[in-house]
């Protein structure tokens, strides 16, 4: 899978995730720090990556149809320091193995993932 990871993360997310053999670049890397979110959004579509992010602004329905984007990976974590982000994408592994998040939206909480679209 393709996947851009917001500078609201550690670029250590994108390591975690091509070390499991995913495609996966950061907004860092490519320059686009400050870009606001519907740029952000754009661009993923274009390069048919879905976003993960801390930024719960991708979970709005209104905004952001599932649909419309390769997957939009929100955590949504009582946490954010960057060891237990990192552990919790670790453990999100197994799940991008099994499913796909294309076109839907993914909430993911410390102890469940909320699916929709």
């Amino acid at each position: 899978m393709r996947f851009k990871i917001d500078e609201n993360l550690p670029i250590e997310v994108a390591d975690i995730l091509q070390k499991a053999g995913h495609d996966a670049e950061t907004v860092f890397s490519e320059k686009l720090s400050g870009e606001d979110d519907e740029r952000i959004a754009a661009i993923c579509q274009k390069e048919d990556r879905a976003i993960v992010t801390l930024d719960l602004g991708f979970a709005d329905l209104r905004t952001y149809l599932p649909e419309d984007y390769a997957g939009l990976i929100v955590l949504r974590l009582a946490k954010q320091d960057k060891l237990f982000v990192l552990d919790i994408i670790q453990k999100l592994l197994p799940t991008l193995n099994q499913q796909n998040p294309e076109g839907k939206l993914w909430i993911v909480e410390e102890n469940r993932i909320r699916v929709r679209g």
